[in-house]
C-alpha cells in the first residue's frame, strides 16, 4: 500500500478542534490559506468575480438575467460562505416566484437543494429538491425532471431510506435512457450500485459501477471516473481486500484533484473512506490524518453531517484504543447529529459503536438499552415492506417496456403524493406491530437471507416469462408456416386432381397422355399423403395427444418392412441396404419409431439420384441403441445443417427428381424422438451423401 501522504495534514487537527473549537471560526481564514498552500482547496480568483456580478446587479437587467446573475453569485460563494449562497439563492426564488417564472423556479430550487445538502440539512434540501420537481413537471423538461429525481434518490440514500431512493434513480434511468443521455444513464447506475452496496449485494453493485463507467467514458464524463472508483473502493473496503479498496479510493482523490472538484462534494467523503480502510486494519495513526483532513473540508463547508460522520469514525479508533471517554463524547455527539438530521444509517451506526462502547466499560444496562435502540432502528430500515417495495421497483426498472414515458409523467406527482401516504400507514402499521410483539423480529442474518431468496424467486420467474415468451412466438411461428403449407401444398394437389377428372369426364385425354399424367398423380399422392400423415402427427403431439407406449422393438423388420413399403411407392432405382443386425432390438413406442424411420428413408429417397444407395445400420453404445439411414446423395451444406431441424425455419428444396417438400418432417422428427427420450443429429458434405442418427433406448 502507498505510504505517500504528502497532501494529508499532520496528526493534530483533531486536538485543535476538541480543545478549541469555539477559537475556530476566528481560525477559519487562517485554515483555509493553509489548505490552499497544500492543494485541497482550489485557488481561484473568487472575490474578483463575485464583485463582478454584484456590479452586473446594479444594472438595468431583465428578471431572466437577473435571476441567473444571483445564481451565480451564490455559486461562487459556495467555496468560502455557504450562508451567502444560500442568502443569494433565496432572492432569486423571490424574484422567480413573483414574476412566476417556471424555468427559473426549477433552477432555483435545485440549486438551493444542492446548498443545503453540502451543508447536511438534508430535509431542507428534500424539500427544495421537490418544489424543482414540480416545476420541471409543468415544464415538461424530461433532462430536468430526470436530473431532479437523481437529487431526491441521493438525499434519500444519505438518510439510508433504500426504497425511496432506488425508485427515484430507476425513474432518472428511464427518462434518460429515452432521451438518450449517456451522461445522466451514469450517473443513475452509479447511483442504483450504491443502492445495493448498502444491501450488501457486492458483486452486483460493481456490475452496475461497470456498465456507469462505460457510459460515462462515452460522455466524456470525466468526472464520473472519480465517483465510480470512490464506490469501488468503498465496496472493496467492506469485503475486506484492503488493497485494492486503498488504490482505487486514491485513484479517484486524485481525479478529483486533477479536476478540482469542489471541496465540498467528494474529496472529504473519500478521504473518510481511506481513513476507515486504515482503521479497519488497525492503522491508526494514519486513519486519524485522513479523518483530520475530512473534518476541516467539512467543517469549512458547515456540514454538521460530515462532521458527525468523522466523529464517530474517531470515536470508534479511541474505542479500540481503550480511550473511552474520547470515544463515548465523539459517539453522543455523533448521535444527536444523526437524529437531528433524521440520517438513519448514520443513526444505527451511532447506536450499535455505543452498545460496544458500553459493553467494553462494563454498563452491560446501557449497553443492552443501546442495543435494543439499534436494533429496532436496524429493523425499521430494512423492514419487509421497505425490502418488498425496493424489489417491486427493482423488478420494473428490469423489465419495463417501451411506453410513452412522458404520459405517465404527467401523473406521477399524484402517485408519488398517493405513494406517501400509503408508506405512512404502512408505517404507523409497523409501529404497533412491533409494540405488541416486544421482541426483536429477525436477525440480521434472516433478513439477509430472506432477500436473497426474494431475489432469486424474481430472477427465477423473470427467466420463466422470457423463456415462455420465445417459446409462444416459436408456436406462432410455426402456426403460420404450417396453416401455410396446408393452404398451399394441399390445394395445389387437390386442384391438379380436380382439373384431371373434369378433362376425362369430357374425352379431352388420350390413353397416352393420361398414363403419363398418372405417373405424375401417383407423385403428386405420394407427397400428399405424407403431408397429410405428417400433419396430423404434428396436430396430435402439439394437443398432446399422443401416448407414449413403449415396447421391445426388432429394429431390422422394422427396416426391413419400411424399405419394401417406401421402395414400391418410389420410381427411382434406388439401393436399399437393411445393414441392422438380426436380433437387434430397442425399447420405445413402436409408431413413433416407425415415423421417424420412414421419414428418414423418404428424406433419403428424395435427395438420392437414380442408381444411389440408402444404408440403415444400429449399434449399441451403453445403455442406447444408435440408429443411422445413411444415403449418397447430393449432400447438405453446413448453414441448411445449422437450422434443418429448427421450428421456425422451416427449410425445405426440391429433390433429384423435383419432389417438393414441406420442411415438415425433419421437424416431427426431432419431435418425436425428444418424445420418445432420444437424440437426434446429422453429419453431411456436398456431393457426398448424408447421415442421419437417432437414439433409443436398449430393450
Amino acid at each position: 500500500m502507498d505510504n505517500t501522504f504528502a497532501t494529508i495534514p499532520k496528526l493534530g487537527f483533531y486536538k485543535i478542534f476538541m480543545h478549541f473549537r469555539h477559537f475556530f471560526k476566528f481560525m477559519k481564514p487562517l485554515l483555509i490559506l493553509v489548505l490552499l498552500v497544500m492543494g485541497v482547496v482550489p485557488f481561484t480568483n473568487g472575490q474578483h468575480i463575485i464583485d463582478s456580478l454584484k456590479n452586473k446587479l446594479n444594472n438595468s437587467l431583465s428578471d431572466s438575467l437577473k435571476i441567473t446573475t444571483l445564481i451565480n453569485i451564490a455559486r461562487e460563494y459556495q467555496y468560502n460562505d455557504l450562508k451567502k449562497s444560500i442568502e443569494y439563492t433565496e432572492k432569486a426564488i423571490d424574484l422567480a416566484d413573483t414574476k412566476n417564472l417556471i424555468w427559473a423556479k426549477d433552477l432555483a430550487y435545485r440549486i438551493m437543494g444542492n446548498f443545503h445538502g453540502i451543508s447536511g440539512d438534508y430535509a431542507s434540501s428534500s424539500k427544495y429538491y421537490d418544489l424543482a420537481l414540480s416545476a420541471s413537471f409543468q415544464l415538461k423538461d424530461t433532462t430536468s425532471i430526470a436530473r431532479n429525481y437523481n437529487n431526491i434518490g441521493e438525499n434519500y440514500l444519505t438518510l439510508g431510506k433504500l426504497d425511496e431512493a432506488y425508485y427515484n434513480f430507476s425513474q432518472c434511468y428511464r427518462l434518460s435512457s429515452k432521451i438518450k443521455s449517456n451522461i445522466f444513464m451514469a450517473i443513475a447506475l452509479h447511483n442504483l450500485s450504491s443502492v445495493f452496496k448498502e444491501l450488501g449485494e457486492y458483486n452486483r453493485a460493481l456490475d452496475y459501477l461497470k456498465t456507469s463507467q462505460r457510459l460515462s467514458t462515452l460522455a466524456k464524463d470525466h468526472e464520473g471516473e472519480a465517483y465510480n472508483y470512490d464506490e469501488i473502493g468503498d465496496i472493496m473496503r467492506r469485503m475486506g481486500n484492503y488493497d485494492s479498496a486503498y488504490k482505487a479510493l486514491r485513484h479517484s482523490l486524485n481525479v478529483s484533484r486533477s479536476l478540482k472538484l469542489s471541496i465540498n462534494d467528494l474529496i472529504p467523503n473519500t478521504l473518510i473512506k481511506i481513513a476507515k480502510t486504515f482503521s479497519e486494519q488497525k492503522d491508526n495513526v494514519h486513519a486519524f490524518a485522513y479523518y483530520d483532513s475530512a473534518f476541516a473540508l467539512y467543517t469549512q463547508a458547515e456540514n454538521e453531517f460530515g462532521q458527525a460522520s468523522v466523529e464517530l469514525g474517531r470515536g470508534i479508533i479511541f474505542m479500540g484504543e481503550k480511550k473511552f471517554d474520547h470515544a463515548q463524547k465523539l459517539m453522543e455527539n455523533s448521535l444527536t447529529t444523526a437524529r437531528s438530521t433524521n440520517s438513519q444509517v448514520l443513526t444505527i451506526e451511532c447506536l450499535s459503536s455505543l452498545s460496544k462502547l458500553y459493553e467494553n466499560l462494563g454498563d452491560y444496562k446501557k449497553s443492552l438499552d443501546y442495543y435494543k435502540q439499534y436494533k429496532t432502528q436496524e429493523d425499521s430500515l430494512y423492514s419487509q415492506a421497505m425490502q418488498a417495495k425496493l424489489l417491486q421497483n427493482q423488478l420494473r426498472f428490469e423489465t419495463f417496456a417501451q411506453e410513452d414515458q412522458i404520459k405517465e409523467l404527467t401523473r406521477s406527482e399524484e402517485l408519488r403524493k398517493a405513494e406517501l401516504k400509503r408508506e405512512a400507514l404502512v408505517r404507523n402499521i409497523l409501529v404497533v406491530v412491533v409494540a405488541l410483539s416486544i421482541i426483536l423480529l429477525f436477525s440480521v442474518y434472516r433478513s439477509g437471507q430472506r432477500r436473497i431468496q426474494i431475489n432469486k424467486l424474481l430472477l427465477q420467474h423473470q427467466d420463466e416469462i422470457k423463456r415462455r415468451s420465445i417459446e409462444l412466438e416459436q408456436l406462432n411461428q410455426v402456426k403460420d408456416k404450417f396453416f401455410s403449407i396446408i393452404s398451399h401444398d394441399l390445394r395445389s394437389p387437390i386442384n391438379a386432381l380436380s382439373a384431371i377428372l373434369d378433362l376425362l369426364d369430357k374425352g379431352n385425354i388420350s390413353p397416352e397422355e393420361f398414363s403419363q399424367l398418372n405417373k405424375e398423380l401417383r407423385i403428386q399422392f405420394n407427397h400428399t399423403k405424407g403431408l397429410i400423415n405428417n400433419l396430423l402427427d404434428w396436430a396430435l403431439l402439439q394437443m398432446d395427444k399422443f401416448k407414449i407406449q413403449p415396447e421391445k422393438i426388432d429394429l431390422n423388420n422394422l427396416v426391413a418392412e419400411n424399405f419394401k413399403l417406401l421402395g414400391a411407392l418410389h420410381m427411382k432405382e434406388i439401393k436399399m441396404n437393411n445393414r441392422v443386425e438380426p436380433g437387434t432390438f430397442c425399447w420405445g413406442d413402436l409408431n413413433i419409431t416407425n415415423l421417424v424411420l420412414r421419414n428418414l428413408i423418404l428424406n433419403s429417397i428424395k435427395f438420392t439420384q437414380s442408381g444411389g444407395s440408402i444404408d440403415a445400420a444400429a449399434k449399441i453404445q451403453g445403455d442406447e441403441v444408435v440408429i443411422s439411414i445413411q444415403d449418397t446423395g447430393i449432400g447438405i451444406n453446413p448453414e441448411t445443417q445449422k437450422i434443418i431441424f429448427e421450428k421456425t425455419a422451416g427449410y425445405t428444396t426440391r429433390g433429384t427428381a423435383n419432389e417438393k417438400g414441406t420442411g415438415l418432417g425433419l421437424i416431427l422428427c426431432k419431435e418425436f424422438v425428444e418424445k420418445n427420450g432420444g437424440r437426434i443429429w446429422l453429419e453431411s458434405e456436398v456431393g457426398k451423401g448424408s447421415t442421419f442418427y437417432f437414439t433409443i433406448k436398449k430393450a
